[in-house]
């Protein structure tokens, strides 16, 4: 039996959905259209006229507003989508702000008491009741801990995993809805699958402690930067629902006035934003995926030479090596304006089907790339091309890669955000020669010395195992004497396995050799005398191989 509960927020909803007549969006192209007149009845549809004229982004938005702070969550997420939404939809979602008016200080205090074992006054020095800020999930509170460290506790609405789990059991509801009766456009939107996308991200920012994890990685990644600064967590009073880390002290990125008048470089404020994207992604492939300007301060404590501090690291991103090799070929071929490379890329990768007729693929990306191109490089939104070109692969079966929606959705944060500090950002000018650096070094001589050198404990492991292995290989594999061959031709063939063996088996000692060398002279502390065993043994890995060849 369904809860009266659920029955009652079930029809809260369609009430809110026939108030912004969001309903004829759904049944417009619907394969049952009857239905329509269903919501005739409904008071919520004569209640409020002037709402059902207004856009339909707008509508779309103050629905979502009004049914609440997960359904707001909800609305940020699917913002992320624009390779699913049209334009006017998607930026009035982007505009959604997830703010939540706070829940009892009572609360908070017990909640963070439970957690981590002892009343407060025995972990902080201070604490304040009134919340520093508040969103649907989680709220936090400035605090001094009692070695004299400024800190913000972070602590989980209470109940807030329930409610979550109710909505979203609702969300699959009107998804499976959408998906059945909204026609092609039902198909396309792919309901089912925004929910479930929806339902990882926010369950995994339930977990404070994944959050924490998170911080403490990028910290890692730039603990000696110039260019960004990462807060430290303190793992003694961090548990799955509070989080303890320490207080930054910066100006919001959006209040751009303030950072002017403090005499801050905007032009290098903005590079960076563009170099700390692309090192997250491209050096360190683990990249913070919510950075929006509510999270984003800096510090202008040194104007020539500003840094920005990031906080809410609930939602980070990682690629494949193949997907980052992929996407900086892909960025490289934009900026060359080389289509045809644009499109077999799209068609190597598996991101369009290998059926895909690449002269066709690259005419469509030449129509969507050149008329922007024809514009000032400080006009072109780098974003939006990449939101052009999703939507123009979409045409050709393009399946949506869900590793590469939370990259689309920060990089149009990080150029939004440049361009809001600097007008005249260059986005594509800026990253074109880091990238072709990366490029460089990854297929250079010093990626492949890299890659030998991270491979080398594995080979050296199993060399032992390497000459029995080939040996067995050649026995069952290379030209076996049968019974009618001469006496002279088995002979013939057993000296050709050997000396092939002997061929083989020099060449892996060599190889051996040159990797232990290689080693040797790269890690610190086995310089010197340990080195000529490494040259032996690739010396007569060598001699071997030579003299082995000379009988083939």
């Amino acid at each position: 039996m369904i809860p009266f509960t659920r029955v009652f927020r079930f029809l809260q909803i369609q009430q809110v959905l026939v108030k912004y007549a969001l309903e004829d969006l759904v049944l417009e192209n619907s394969s049952a259209p009857w239905l329509a007149k269903a919501f005739y009845l409904y008071p919520a549809r004569w209640g409020h006229p002037e709402l059902r004229t207004l856009p339909r982004g707008e509508r779309i938005r103050r629905a979502l507003e009004e049914l609440g702070p997960i359904f707001v969550k909800f609305g940020q997420i699917l913002s992320t989508r624009r390779d699913l939404l049209p334009d006017d939809i998607g930026d009035e979602l982007a505009q959604l702000q997830d703010r939540v008016a706070p829940f009892d200080a009572s609360l908070a205090r017990q909640e963070i008491e439970q957690a981590l074992g002892e009343p407060l006054e025995q972990v902080f020095a201070d604490f304040e009741a009134e919340a520093m800020a508040s969103a649907s999930i989680a709220q936090v509170h400035a605090a001094t801990l009692k070695g004299g460290e400024s800190v913000v506790v972070k602590v989980l609405r209470p109940g807030i995993e329930k409610r979550i789990t109710k909505d979203v059991e609702l969300l699959y509801l009107i998804a499976k809805a959408v998906q059945k009766l909204g026609g092609t456009d039902g198909v396309r939107l792919k309901p089912v699958e925004v929910v479930k996308e929806f339902e990882k991200t926010i369950y995994d920012e339930l977990d404070l402690q994944r959050e924490a994890a998170n911080a403490t990685e990028l910290r890692r990644n730039f603990e000696s930067s110039e260019i960004l600064y990462v807060p430290e967590v303190f793992w003694d009073y961090t548990r799955r629902n509070v989080m303890v880390i320490e207080r930054i002290y910066g100006t919001p990125v959006r209040d751009t006035a303030l950072l002017r008048d403090c005499g801050t470089d905007m032009k290098l404020l903005a590079e960076r934003g563009v170099e700390i994207f692309f090192t997250q992604v491209f050096r360190d492939n683990f990249f913070h995926a919510d950075m929006h300007p509510g999270n984003i301060f800096v510090d202008a404590g040194k104007p020539a030479s500003p840094t920005y501090i990031a906080v809410d690291f609930g939602i980070v991103g990682t690629l494949t090596e193949f997907d980052r090799d992929y996407l900086a070929e892909n960025f490289l071929a934009f900026f060359r304006r080389d289509y045809r490379r644009v499109a077999q890329l799209h068609i190597d990768s598996g991101w369009v089907p290998d059926d895909t007729r690449v002269e066709e693929f690259e005419g469509a990306i030449r129509t969507v790339c050149e008329p922007i191109f024809e514009k000032p490089l400080e006009e072109i939104s780098f974003g939006q091309v990449l939101l052009r070109l999703f939507q123009t692969a979409r045409r050709f079966n393009m399946e949506v890669q869900p590793q590469l929606v939370l990259l689309q959705k920060t990089l149009l944060n990080i150029e939004g955000m440049g361009r809001d500090i600097y007008p005249q950002l260059d986005l594509w000018t800026t990253a074109k020669p880091y990238l072709e650096d990366w490029v460089k070094e990854q297929r250079g001589p010093c990626g492949a010395l890299k890659r030998l050198v991270e491979q080398a404990p594995l080979w050296l492991q199993h060399s032992p195992e390497m000459p029995m292995l080939i040996h067995s290989f050649l026995r069952n594999n290379t030209g076996k004497a049968d019974n009618h061959s001469t006496a002279a031709q088995r002979r013939g063939q057993l000296a050709f396995q050997r000396a092939l063996l002997r061929t083989l088996t020099g060449g892996f000692v060599l190889l051996a050799g040159a990797v232990a060398w290689l080693v040797l002279f790269l890690q610190a502390g086995y310089a010197g005398l340990p080195l000529w065993i490494a040259a032996f043994t690739a010396g007569a890995g060598l001699t071997m191989m030579l003299r082995a060849s000379r009988q083939l």
